[in-house]
Formats: structure tokens, C-alpha cells, sequence
């Protein structure tokens, strides 16, 4: 029998390619994971909406690194070039690596190991739509490779994004991860997680925290969990399934602290990782994350934790530059 990698985020296994919904951004994943209004001079920043890529961005480039749950490393390169005033293209390649794991036949008996592997191949295109208003389409190839199954799929995100700088304000809207398989691993079929997703930012007055709130997983309303309790009875799990626990699991709420342009500081909570890993080893950190950054002479340094498990800590690192300082 052949263990396939489990779907990347917990009692939600009605998609395949649950990868395509991590980020390659330390700033986003200590913003929460998803959000799409964050808007910076950074390429990163650009992750999960492509209406957030500007020509300002030009020539930049940025290498990730994650150390997920369990035995995962995740990893890729992003680079953005303008293309005239009001416009601008990206393309990245993301690898997701998921350990060692043991191929046993139908009876249990162990055949060897095998390492399966999911990789995105993407490229975007933005153009300013009118004054303050940026719109843009990524699509990216999807190759996987579970020992002998492999499958290839085609996915595209549409994204928006209205940013007044008087008052930094950023309003977003994406569509997320259209498509379908081209080749499937066997003779069923797998649906992307296809998504819509809201999002807004703001700072207010001189205070250098900027706030936002991610709305996601807006196909669908019910998204119910079972609560495990905290381990000191033996009652069976409890169906969650409430107006207020919807409404919370569709939504991410996060803040960056920016003192200065060089350095950062954001934390983000999402009841949804939280309620995910609904277990009694679950701590007090489940669904907070973590992130900072900061400018170094020519390089931005991005980093990022968030710890959904006890026995899960997760870590991701940025390396963005601006080929331009190199070449002036």
C-alpha cells in the first residue's frame, strides 16, 4: 500500500495540491499564512494576490526556505521585472518536500522508502487598471510525484488591489487556484482548492502598526471541526459547527509594527490553524505566528515561526535583493 502525503492543513481533505495554499513569504506567514492586502516595495509581498506586483518591484529577487511539520522542507526563487511604466511580470519555481516515508504492499510488508515531491512552476502579470488600482493573473504549472504516481495540473489566481498611500489603505480581492488536472494520478480525479479571498490593511494616524483582516475560504460557509477537549476526560470529540465559530475560521486578523522602513515586527492569529489542530497537545501558541524583518545593507532579511502543534514548530526564511544596487 502506498501512503500518500496527507492534505497540508488538518480535517480539510476534500482537495488535493493543499500546498498551493502555504506561502513562500516570511511576511505573510507571520501575518497569519493568507493575506492579500499587504502592500510593500517587496516582491514577496506579492505571494497570494499578482495585483500587488508593480513595476517598482523591477529586478528584484527573493529565495525562500521552510522548515514545515514533520520531516517537510519547502523551498524556491521569485523574480519580478517591470515592463514599461504601469505594468510588471514575476516568475518563481517552488519545491515542496515532504521526508522519507515507507512503500509497503497490501499486507503491511515494507518494500523500501520513497520521498514524494510536489513542485510550482509560475509566472505573473500585473497592469494599473486606474489611479490607485492594480489588477493581475498568475498561472502556475503543478508537478507531483508520489513514488510511481505522478500527476500535472494547471492552476491560475486573479487578483486585485486598490491602494490610496494618503491613508494607507489596501483593499484586495483574489481569486485563487482555477484549474484542473491535466494528468491525474490514477483514474480519479483531484479538485484544486480553488478560493476567494477578501482582504484589507490599514494603518491609522501616526501609529506604525498596520492591521489587516483576511477573509478566505469563501467558497464554502460551513467549516466545522471537532473540538477534542483538553485530554482530562475520556468524552468523545464535540462537532463545532456554529454561526460564531464559521464566521472566525473564514477569517484571519493580523498587525505589523513597522518603526522604521528597515525593520518590521507583524503577529497574526488564525482560528482556523488553531481549530485544526484541535488536539489536547495542541498550546497555547496554536494559530499564532510570528515574523520580523529587516534591511542589511543591500539584502532584506525576512523570518518567520508559528508552532499549531506542540510537537510541530514551523520556520520560514527570506533572502530578497535588488539586482539594481548591484548594478548602478
Amino acid at each position: 500500500m502506498l501512503v500518500l502525503p496527507v492534505a497540508m492543513m488538518a480535517q480539510d481533505g476534500s482537495t488535493a495540491y493543499n500546498f498551493m495554499n502555504i506561502t513562500s513569504s516570511a511576511r505573510i506567514f507571520g501575518l497569519g499564512g493568507v493575506n492579500i492586502s499587504t502592500v510593500e516595495d517587496n516582491i514577496t509581498t506579492v505571494d497570494q494576490n499578482p495585483g500587488l506586483l508593480g513595476p517598482e518591484m523591477s529586478n528584484q529577487i527573493a529565495v525562500n526556505y521552510m522548515r514545515y511539520v514533520g520531516d517537510s522542507n519547502f523551498a524556491g526563487i521569485t523574480y519580478s521585472r517591470s515592463a514599461g511604466e504601469q505594468a510588471a511580470w514575476q516568475a518563481s519555481i517552488q519545491y515542496f518536500g515532504y521526508g522519507s516515508m515507507k512503500h509497503t504492499d497490501e499486507s503491511g510488508v515494507i518494500l523500501g522508502d520513497f520521498s514524494p515531491q510536489d513542485l510550482s512552476f509560475a509566472a505573473g502579470y500585473t497592469h494599473d487598471l486606474a489611479h490607485n488600482l492594480r489588477g493581475g493573473f498568475k498561472v502556475k504549472l503543478l508537478y507531483s510525484n508520489y513514488e510511481q504516481y505522478n500527476a500535472l495540473a494547471l492552476a491560475t489566481d486573479l487578483g486585485i488591489n486598490y491602494y490610496d498611500p494618503d491613508r494607507d489603505l489596501s483593499l484586495s480581492a483574489v481569486v485563487a487556484n482555477l484549474g484542473g488536472q491535466v494528468k491525474k494520478f490514477n483514474d480519479s480525479y483531484d479538485r484544486l482548492p480553488v478560493d476567494v479571498r477578501l482582504g484589507w490593511s490599514q494603518s491609522f494616524g501616526s501609529l506604525p502598526v498596520r492591521f489587516s483582516i483576511t477573509a478566505w475560504n469563501l467558497t464554502k460557509w460551513h467549516l466545522p471541526y471537532y473540538h477534542t477537549g483538553d485530554g482530562t476526560t475520556s468524552d468523545e470529540p464535540e462537532l463545532k459547527d456554529s454561526f460564531s465559530s464559521n464566521l472566525f475560521r473564514h477569517l484571519i486578523f493580523g498587525a505589523d509594527f513597522t518603526p522604521s522602513e528597515k525593520f518590521y515586527v507583524s503577529i497574526a492569529y488564525n482560528y482556523k490553524t488553531r481549530t485544526d489542530m484541535s488536539t489536547y497537545n495542541r498550546n497555547f501558541l496554536s494559530g499564532w505566528s510570528l515574523g520580523a524583518g529587516l534591511d542589511v545593507k543591500k539584502f532584506n532579511i525576512g523570518f518567520a515561526f508559528a508552532q499549531p502543534h506542540k510537537s510541530a514548530s514551523t520556520f520560514m526564511l527570506n533572502l530578497t535583493l535588488d539586482i539594481n544596487d548591484f548594478i548602478q
